[in-house]
């Protein structure tokens, strides 16, 4: 297959997650830590924000772990280094190899072409179709295989989520097109 064909297809956003120590004292973390916040009444977890790469961070007091807002696997990598740094520095005992991997990638792309999204509900498999357009303007349809969601406007724009992997996310949308194709 070749690039031009992905040219518009554009992470959105990565999520990832894992366990990172044994247990993290958030009290002290959030008050050791610039920019990590600590609310037990609203959430069970410290809120960890650094810039450069720009991520949100959730830390748990399992060691637990969860990160997003991240746009390649460059700054996976570099976001999680700097936080475990800093969590290090902050008195935890963090892993020398976390366990941390990529649960979901969120992906735009452009068809180029307006989508009849009543003429999709009709021909294509119901069971795998939501579409109430008095609610929301796009229909979501979930493909078993990859296991991806598609949410498909009339604009021809699409969001492809629930890939843990880049191939996930370019054979879900090969089978969506194919299937978009037979009815368009």
């Amino acid at each position: 297959m070749d690039g031009k064909r992905y040219e518009s297809l554009k992470i959105e956003n990565i999520v990832a997650s894992g366990v990172i120590a044994d247990s993290i004292n958030l009290e002290k973390v959030s008050a050791t830590i610039k920019n990590c916040e600590l609310n037990t009444k609203r959430f069970p977890g410290a809120v960890y924000r650094i810039e450069h790469p720009k991520i949100a961070s959730l830390i748990f007091s399992s060691g637990k772990v969860v990160l997003t807002g991240i746009r390649n696997k460059e700054d996976l990598h570099t976001g999680l280094g700097i936080i475990i740094e800093s969590l290090r520095q902050a008195g935890v005992e963090a892993y020398d190899e976390p366990q941390v991997a990529i649960t979901n990638i969120v992906c735009s792309y452009d068809m180029g072409k307006y989508i009849n999204l009543n003429k999709v509900v009709i021909t294509l498999n119901l069971e795998n179709i939501e579409y109430e357009p008095e609610q929301f303007p796009g229909l979501v349809y979930r493909i078993e295989n990859p296991k991806i969601v598609a949410l498909l406007f009339s604009s021809g724009k699409i969001i492809l989520t629930g890939g843990k992997n880049m191939d996930d996310i370019k054979r879900g949308l090969d089978f969506l097109e194919q299937r978009l194709e037979s009815i368009m």
